[in-house]
């Protein structure tokens, strides 16, 4: 089984979320800069909301993935006010052809004081766990 860890984040909160997820499964936590350029069987994708919806970057990276390289996508990450971005990125990852996992992993992000310490240990743990959840990760 095959994994790739890609994030991005403007605060550091999905970094530190994508690094837990990455330990978790045995692969590195690399910023959504760098392309999957090789065959994966599950992409961890980490990501937030910027203004009511994914970053276009997040959404950019989504479209260059290629669904013959790509198995499926598993949405993880943070943010301080809104919660999940599942339907956000399901919508463009069913735009390439790539099925999205059911199951996603979020919490609260530290953003201009609010959730101070967030994500804290308690949420890296869920995170790992939530990778270590998957039997084919």
């Amino acid at each position: 089984m095959t994994i790739a860890v890609r994030y991005y984040t403007k605060t550091g909160n999905t970094k530190k979320l994508a690094q837990a997820v990455a330990e978790a499964v045995g692969a590195e936590a690399l910023p959504i800069s760098e392309p999957v350029c090789e065959p994966v069987d599950v992409l961890f994708l980490g990501n937030s909301y910027y203004a009511f919806s994914i970053d276009p970057e997040v959404r950019d990276f989504i479209r260059s993935l290629d669904k013959e390289k790509v198995g499926r996508i598993v949405n993880f990450g943070s943010a301080a006010m809104l919660n999940s971005t599942w339907k956000k990125v399901k919508a463009e990852a069913d735009k390439v052809g790539i099925p999205m996992e059911k199951r996603e992993f979020h919490c609260k992000g530290e953003f201009k004081g609010m959730h101070k310490g967030r994500p804290n240990a308690e949420d890296l743990k869920a995170a790992a766990d939530f990778a270590r959840s998957f039997p084919d990760a």
